[in-house]
């Protein structure tokens, strides 16, 4: 009796170590069958994101193809707009060479209006000079902007409504303006500057030049008289061995200049928008720069 107790404890025992067997077996598949199923479903999510991305590439090519007539037409319209860009911005650079080489003692505006200007000018001496010799108004870029900046400050906005009001007047609303900024040599490094988009000299001075005539334009002088240009360190008037002299070059230059259409009501340009430099690729003037680095 002892003997048949101790065979059916062995034979229970037996069956509970065969039980723990087949239900780890059971664990270890069914986790392999649930990696097997995620890996499934992820095979079929890059099959259809696949799928997608080919469907993408056969619509833009066929859109390709369909405008393959277009693309001829659309670089000469491209290659039309460039010409047009280039032929204004080397009208401007004429216009303002002429100004700069006009003979001294010439007289480029009636005395009413140079009269007033100079008033303006001994008004604000800290940021304004005047050239009458060539009829041209200059802003001191240090007191027009912050370092390395092209943001007009509120005493510079201050100023540029006065001027804005002289050139909206009888006087002078029958004459072009063209807008020159100018900077010094020191080449462009701060990373805050360079981040608002002022990569170099050449952005600078012109971003310089274009937020002074839109501060123009906000106080209605028309966009329709008004050209801009940018110079970078291209038209020092100082020497660049002194900060007295690369203060000097730091400038933004507004020559008033007689209207060059016919029948000009009120030194109106032929509704041509002021040229923007930075429409033209002066990076390719930049590859090459020597110029010490501060800004």
């Amino acid at each position: 009796m002892a003997r048949t107790a101790r065979f059916l404890g062995i034979s229970l025992l037996g069956l509970a170590l065969t039980g723990c067997v087949t239900q780890e077996k059971y664990n270890a598949l069914k986790l392999d069958r649930d990696a097997l199923a995620e890996q499934l479903g992820k095979a079929q999510s890059d099959a259809i994101a696949a799928r997608t991305e080919a469907d993408a590439y056969k619509t833009q090519l066929g859109n390709v193809n369909a405008s393959g007539g277009n693309l001829a037409a659309l670089t000469s319209n491209l290659q039309q707009q460039l010409a047009s860009l280039q032929s204004q911005y080397d009208d401007l650079n004429r216009r303002y060479m002429d100004a700069m080489n006009r003979p001294m003692g010439a007289a480029p505006l009636p005395p009413e209006l140079t009269n007033t200007l100079q008033t303006f000018a001994n008004q604000n001496p800290e940021l304004v000079e005047f050239d009458a010799a060539r009829g041209m108004v200059k802003f001191k870029s240090d007191v027009t902007f912050a370092s390395g900046d092209a943001t007009v400050t509120g005493r510079a906005k201050e100023v540029i409504a006065k001027f804005a009001a002289i050139l909206n007047s009888p006087a002078a609303s029958s004459y072009e303006l063209l807008v020159a900024g100018h900077t010094d040599n020191m080449r462009v490094s701060n990373p805050n500057t360079i981040a608002k988009g002022h990569k170099n000299n050449w952005y600078l001075s012109s971003h310089r030049a274009i937020a002074v005539a839109d501060e123009l334009m906000s106080q209605n002088v028309s966009q329709q008289r008004i050209g801009v240009i940018g110079y970078a360190e291209q038209r020092p008037i100082a020497s660049n061995s002194s900060e007295t002299g690369r203060s000097q070059n730091r400038r933004v230059e507004v020559l008033i200049l007689p209207s060059q259409i016919r029948g000009a009501g009120s030194a109106s340009v032929g509704g041509e928008k002021p040229v923007r430099p930075n429409n033209l690729n002066k990076d390719a003037m930049t590859n090459i720069d020597k110029s010490p680095v501060n800004k």
